[in-house]
């Protein structure tokens, strides 16, 4: 089991895990709360040890320099990187995609490019392509399966003489649904292709090797695995093969000059505990635990539904703690407004605002019916089989109702 923390250490691990207005949290795939142990070994930081990084000239500088490469090696090791110089910061998974992307092509000059990736992508990548198509850069957009996985025979004959760079995400920030990671690593070095991975969704829930799945450049978010928010990461090969970018953001050379701007110490440090107790945590059967809360409320939702639920998303390729079911003729939106004492979402977090139906719910066959009646749960490390029961109790009694 998990190490688990007492509830005077932790508030957020009591036996409700309710706020004091009383709502049950089940939407960590849009975010998740700071772990207390990573806000304390950021706080630190704001205070006694609050040097920048780069001023090398004094102590204050140095302890900062210090926590910055420690945190660099936590990261790392969560992802296996060969080396923590292969990490570098960024304020999110979203400007770590763009870095990758952009960075890719941009150093690429006049060349012709051509790019692989997926519909059901995360806007952080679909909105870049869209935006290099305009610039001339070709861009292969591979449909999925009903359950959310691309083909690989398909990504194998998208790749050309022109194409330089894969796009695919490790999972669904919807669905969950995990791609066949060490296949499209074996496609991208056998065509001799770098792959870029989207892994703000699995980095920390699910174990990834760059090394091993044969990732060149690898995106993580903090606040995506109790880390605090404002936070990221980028992972770029510096050897076999070797990772060149054009930075986008440039100025002081920070961060191998990829990255220029005053380093976030806290938020690095803050990343990094985040890696270090994820680690720990999936040795100590986390994701087992997770996954056995997402099955227990998801049985619950299917005892007592009047309405048909389908599942959206792999049965066993999934994030542990993701669960995304279609309510037939039932409005995903009435119900979470009705359901005020559980946080939940019907799609990203990025886009719950929007009119159109999810774009990932369309690519896997769902029509707008199903796909406007879906809700998406994220189970995490907080909660507990007792409000699996309550929230399950509830989206039943609602959508009875309903």
């Amino acid at each position: 089991m998990p190490v688990q923390l007492a509830a005077a250490e932790n508030p957020l691990a009591s036996e409700s895990h309710q706020t004091s207005a009383g709502t049950i949290y089940l939407d960590n795939l849009a975010t998740s709360a700071v772990d207390p142990r990573v806000l304390e070994a950021m706080l630190p930081f704001f205070s006694e040890r609050f040097g920048n990084a780069a001023s090398k000239t004094h102590s204050y500088g140095l302890v900062a320099a210090e926590a910055l490469e420690t945190a660099r090696a936590q990261v790392a090791r969560l992802v296996g990187a060969p080396s923590p110089q292969e990490v570098v910061f960024t304020s999110g998974a979203t400007e770590a995609n763009n870095l990758a992307i952009k960075g890719v092509i941009e150093f690429q000059g006049t060349r012709p490019c051509h790019v692989v990736t997926c519909v059901t992508e995360h806007r952080a990548v679909l909105d870049c392509c869209r935006s290099l198509e305009k610039k001339g850069v070709r861009f292969t957009y591979l449909p999925v399966d009903a359950y959310g996985r691309i083909d690989p025979d398909q990504l194998r004959d998208a790749i050309g003489e022109q194409t330089i760079l894969i796009s695919i995400m490790a999972a669904n920030n919807e669905i969950g649904t995990v791609q066949p990671l060490a296949t499209i690593g074996q496609i991208a070095k056998e065509k001799e292709v770098l792959w870029h991975c989207d892994a703000a969704q699995a980095a920390g829930k699910i174990p990834l090797d760059v090394d091993d799945l044969g990732i060149d450049l690898l995106s993580i978010s903090a606040h995506k695995m109790y880390g605090p928010k404002g936070q990221g990461a980028l992972f770029a090969r510096r050897k076999h093969p070797r990772v060149r970018m054009a930075p986008q953001l440039e100025g002081g050379g920070q961060e191998r000059g990829l990255r220029s701007g005053t380093v976030n110490v806290p938020g690095a440090v803050g990343l990094g505990k985040a890696c270090e107790i994820c680690a720990t945590e999936m040795a100590a059967g986390e994701a087992e635990r997770v996954r056995a809360m997402r099955d227990r409320l998801y049985h619950g939702l299917l005892a007592g539904m009047v309405t048909e639920v389908t599942l959206n998303g792999h049965v066993e390729h999934r994030l542990p703690g993701c669960l995304n079911v279609s309510l037939h003729d039932l409005d995903g939106a009435a119900l979470i407004i009705a359901l005020r004492d559980i946080a939940l979402s019907s799609g990203a977090a990025c886009t719950s605002g929007a009119s159109e139906p999810s774009h990932v719910l369309r690519a896997i066959g769902r029509d707008d019916t199903l796909a406007f009646g879906s809700l998406r749960f994220g189970v995490g490390r907080f909660n507990t089989e007792c409000e699996m029961d309550l929230a399950a109790r509830r989206v039943v009694a609602e959508a009875n109702r309903l």
